[in-house]
């Protein structure tokens, strides 16, 4: 394995759902997910791909985050250049943070490799998950998130009902909305969200800006719009806020939108 060149830990950056998080990247050595979601914050992926594989070393994980201040998070995400359940060696690397910092653990996933019960397990090590569902049919699902050959909705959906068996943990699903759903829309999203029973939905709107190539620096909090960048054009915050009211009252779950707590994203 070559030499990772960029540095696997950043932040910490302020979350709207998880207060002061520190960043780990198990990915860095280029942008690789699943999906190559429209809205995505990273820019292009250069790697589409569900096969997983260890990209950064778990020793190399370690020493970034020995030199890091982990010590001013609150929480230790997973996140980063892409899917972070992708890295083979997701588990080792959250017992080890664990046995280092003694810190919370999250992870945001996109959801699409929960179908493996290794995953699963690997997963199920960290105090919270988020899982992405964005689509509420296929063709949401290949417009929106434009998943690697071979994922499927209903299959998606399966993996992450089978981790909420599974995990005992708190399970957030996340989504991301861009224009404003049809009401029989926003109803099958809200049946989807009964069938899992999360313990959270937060619900959002992709306001960061989008580089047209992977730029590193995108993982953080990127605000404003900087020079080659785009914005989308979405919803206003005040619809997403009525959307998220209308799902909590379908599914009696809590949601949460970024628009809750001013200036934070």
């Amino acid at each position: 394995m070559a030499d990772v060149e960029h540095n696997s830990i950043y932040g910490p950056v302020d979350s709207w759902r998880l207060g002061r998080s520190l960043g780990v990247d198990v990915l860095c050595v280029d942008s690789i997910c699943s999906f190559e979601c429209v809205y995505c914050q990273l820019g292009k992926i250069n790697r589409v791909t569900t096969e997983r594989a260890v990209f950064v070393p778990t020793e190399k994980v370690i020493s970034d985050l020995r030199n890091a201040d982990w010590q001013s998070a609150d929480v230790i995400t997973f996140s980063g250049s892409g899917e972070p359940t992708l890295a083979a060696n997701l588990g080792e690397i959250i017992t080890a943070i664990r046995d280092l910092t003694g810190k919370p653990i999250a992870i945001l996933t996109n959801s699409t490799l929960l179908g493996d019960a290794n995953v699963r397990a690997e997963a199920g090590l960290a105090d919270r998950v988020y899982c992405k569902l964005d689509a509420w049919s296929e063709d949401s699902l290949r417009r929106v998130d434009r998943p690697a050959a071979g994922i499927r909705l209903d299959s998606l959906i399966a993996g992450i009902r089978q981790f909420r068996k599974e995990y005992k943990g708190f399970l957030g699903i996340q989504t991301m909305l861009l224009t404003r759903p049809a009401d029989t829309d926003i109803e099958r999203l809200a049946e989807l969200y009964r069938e899992i029973g999360p313990d959270e939905i937060e619900l959002n709107i992709p306001l960061r800006p989008i580089p047209s190539e992977w730029v590193l620096e995108s993982r953080g909090n990127i605000t404003g719009r900087p020079e080659g960048m785009r914005v989308l054009k979405t919803m206003e915050p005040r619809e997403a806020g009525e959307i998220g009211s209308r799902i909590a009252g379908l599914t009696g779950i809590r949601v949460i939108t970024p628009f809750d707590r001013p200036g934070t994203e």
